[in-house]
């Protein structure tokens, strides 16, 4: 196992030591303490996931991961009412998954950032692979 101080949760470096010739495969883990990420980090994380573990808000990330779009656009994509579309893209907001901006009298849905892209396809390409 790596040193706590390199955050990497598996070795793997090249016999040079040069982090460019690695082998693919260590994970990176997130900046923390000695004993690991914070209760608080943890708490937020838990959240997060909580806020990402319905169907419907797992669709929703899937297509703002292709484009940015607006409520109608995500009624229209994923056959849903659009008061449960409403509903799920206020919990999306309030746990800093998505962000809405006003164009004209739409408001257009997009995704923070990246990342939490990755978890949403990582879990639906791991579950696929079981089957």
């Amino acid at each position: 196992m790596a040193p706590a101080s390199t955050g990497a949760l598996s070795a793997g470096t090249g016999t040079s030591g040069d982090p460019a010739t690695a082998p693919a495969g260590p994970i990176e883990a997130p900046a923390s303490g000695p004993l690991g990420p914070s209760g608080s980090a943890l708490a937020d994380a838990g959240d997060l996931l909580r806020a990402l573990a319905a169907p419907v808000r797992i669709a929703i990330v899937l297509q703002l991961r292709e484009a940015d779009r607006c409520v109608h656009e995500l009624v229209d994509a994923l056959d849903v009412a659009q008061p449960l579309i409403s509903q799920h893209l206020r919990v999306l907001k309030t746990a800093g998954v998505v962000q809405g901006e006003r164009r004209g009298r739409e408001v257009v849905y997009r995704l923070v950032d990246d990342h939490l892209a990755h978890i949403v396809v990582d879990a639906v390409t791991h579950v696929q692979e079981g089957k």
